[in-house]
């Protein structure tokens, strides 16, 4: 992804797409004073966040008679009608996993089978959405929480819940990605790719050049360490400067460095994810509910002069709906360059016929020819001829 010299200029970017996660797929009833439970409470939590100004909602079905989390179909399916009728122009993006599993009886935690996470792809009414994990690594989320992070949660008081959250990782193959991008696409579900670090986005590249995946890039950068990308900022710039120019990119971040990742995500240009899935805290240790999250970067936003998106914006941005029908199309709408043919060498960009536009813009939105006269290097100019005029 590249900058330029106006980029970072708030006018110039593109509105901010509030990502709300609101669920909390690690935490139970009274972990937090806004895990909803009843049905109700769900889809009440999914109103109370677009209202508050959130256009994508990330979701995780609860188990009302249970309390946790649900890996059953006929929850979604219900669930995804009662959303679809209170929320109709909320972006629905299903947490891929169908649903972390909390742990069993064996201490065991973990993702559902391939099976299981490819009737997504079902489900009525369907989601725009729905996060696909590329590459199966470690997701240790354990290990960059500090005590005081999951202070007053049943991880506190529950060490083989701890750990058993420690042993999980993304189970992620090709045998589970080229399926689930083929049912996707078929069912007319925009993947959103939920990659753990930068060689993750590799992957996603070759996909999109040979031609397994053909649409836009929505993805994020997360920030949760145990086995992906970590605190360093470092690796943080490295990841967005290797994204593709058409890429929408959303950060996660967990815990409180969330109020580090979000603000940088806001005036980079990006986009941000909030709600207690990913964080219970703000920076001076105090909780914080979804919707308190929501309005602290709406707040930011407004202070920092970005537009938050509206949902008919948040769709546009993201091209909901839109697929590409050949490898050249989704490289050129993501501003990538070109796949090299048999004779071509050298770095590779597109083939232009060699004829000069009509006119092109600066930045500022002043006219720029192709060839401008350089100021004399021997006469000098006074301030009345100082802009440089286009050779005639």
């Amino acid at each position: 992804m590249r900058f330029n010299d106006d980029s970072l200029y708030p006018e110039n970017m593109a509105p901010l797409i509030i990502s709300a996660a609101p669920y909390g797929p690690a935490w139970l009833p009274g972990d937090s004073s806004d895990v909803s439970v009843t049905w109700d409470e769900q889809v009440q939590a999914a109103v109370d966040c677009y209202n508050a100004g959130a256009t994508v909602l990330h979701v995780h079905v609860r188990n009302p008679a249970t309390g946790r989390l649900s890996a059953k179909i006929e929850h979604f399916n219900y669930m995804m009608e009662r959303l679809k009728k209170a929320v109709p122009d909320l972006i629905i993006q299903l947490g891929g996993s169908i649903a972390f599993e909390h742990p069993k009886d064996d201490g065991q935690v973990g993702w559902l089978s391939y099976d299981a996470r490819h009737m997504l792809a079902e489900i009525t009414p369907k989601p725009e959405t729905v996060t696909v994990a590329v590459g199966t690594c470690m997701m240790d989320l354990t290990q960059m929480w500090t005590p005081d992070d999951i202070k007053g949660t049943h991880l506190e008081r529950e060490p083989k819940a701890m750990a058993a959250w420690a042993g999980m990782y993304t189970d992620a193959g090709p045998a589970f990605y080229l399926e689930h991008l083929k049912r996707l696409r078929k069912a007319g579900i925009q993947p959103f790719f939920t990659l753990a670090h930068v060689h993750q986005l590799e992957i996603v590249e070759r996909l999109i050049r040979h031609g397994a995946y053909m649409g836009p890039l929505n993805t994020n950068i997360t920030t949760y360490g145990g086995g992906g990308c970590g605190h360093n900022p470092y690796d943080w710039m490295h990841w967005l400067q290797r994204q593709p120019q058409g890429a929408v990119v959303t950060f996660w971040a967990a815990m409180r460095v969330a109020a580090v990742a979000q603000p940088l995500a806001l005036i980079m240009g990006q986009h941000c994810r909030v709600g207690i899935e990913d964080n219970l805290w703000n920076s001076k240790r105090e909780r914080m509910t979804t919707l308190q999250q929501i309005e602290a970067i709406k707040s930011l936003a407004e202070r920092f002069g970005r537009k938050v998106a509206t949902a008919k914006e948040a769709r546009e941005i993201m091209k909901i709906g839109v697929w590409y029908n050949s490898v050249d199309e989704t490289l050129k709408n993501l501003g990538m360059p070109p796949n090299r043919g048999d004779d071509d060498r050298g770095f590779m960009v597109w083939e232009t016929d060699g004829k000069k536009a009509v006119e092109h813009s600066m930045s500022d939105s002043h006219p720029m020819a192709y060839c401008m006269v350089p100021p004399s290097a021997t006469e000098p100019r006074s301030a009345e001829d100082s802009a440089v005029a286009p050779k005639k």
